[in-house]
């Protein structure tokens, strides 16, 4: 079953006409989440991720409508250029029982056929988990590793008890997320960046890690020496 969980970051006056774009391929189940971007003033133009309020949408689709949804994005949306936001993928390895996969079958609207994603990846997209506020500070410490942008979500823990805590980081505190899509040969320096300047001993309580983008389009092309 090939299966990918599609994720987009777009501005927010632009996620009615994304949404539609989902929907005109029968992905109608789709959450939609507000963040904000973090790029400093010198990364604004970078990857479509400047200083401004976001809309993060994501769905599950086959790969068949995953491949077309990024062509679509594209050619509909002009997602191909640096500014009007970004579009990825990441294949999902397993589901949890025969109800799971039917329904995620169901609401691809499409044959869901066997096999496996390919494990081929440029990109990977780190997600880190810290305390409420500290995100500039998070995004400091991935920059100084060659980061470029990342988008904030916030969240809310769940720990049994607001006293718990696992170094710094209380368990049912406010929370923001940092969303950082890096290329994987820069990934675990950005990583280890976040964790040494930002960690879990720090106030910021910062905990990382990563996921595998199938592909993706809307990020600028780096730079060849």
């Amino acid at each position: 079953m090939e299966l990918y969980y599609v994720i987009s970051v777009t501005d927010r006056d632009k996620a009615e006409n994304l949404i539609a774009l989902y929907e005109s391929f029968g992905l109608q189940n789709t959450l939609t989440k507000l963040g904000r971007g973090t790029a400093s003033w010198e990364h604004l133009d970078l990857n479509g991720l400047e200083a401004t309020e976001k809309a993060i949408i994501s769905t599950a689709a086959g790969a068949e409508d995953a491949a077309q949804l990024l062509k679509a994005a594209r050619r509909r949306l002009r997602m191909d250029i640096p500014g009007n936001g970004i579009m990825m993928t990441v294949p999902i390895k397993s589901v949890a029982g025969g109800l799971t996969l039917s329904y995620l079958a169901y609401m691809t609207k499409s044959e869901v056929k066997g096999g496996k994603p390919e494990m081929k990846f440029e990109y990977e997209l780190i997600i880190v988990i810290l305390n409420e506020g500290y995100a500039d500070f998070v995004m400091d410490a991935a920059r100084s590793a060659g980061a470029g942008g990342g988008t904030v979500l916030h969240a809310k823990g769940t720990g049994g008890k607001r006293q718990d805590r696992f170094f710094s980081v209380s368990l049912a505190d406010e929370k923001d997320m940092i969303y950082i899509v890096a290329h994987s040969d820069e990934k675990a320096a950005i990583m280890k960046a976040i964790h040494d300047q930002a960690g879990p001993a720090s106030k910021a309580g910062a905990i990382s890690f990563s996921l595998p983008i199938s592909s993706v389009v809307g990020l600028r092309a780096r730079d060849v020496d």
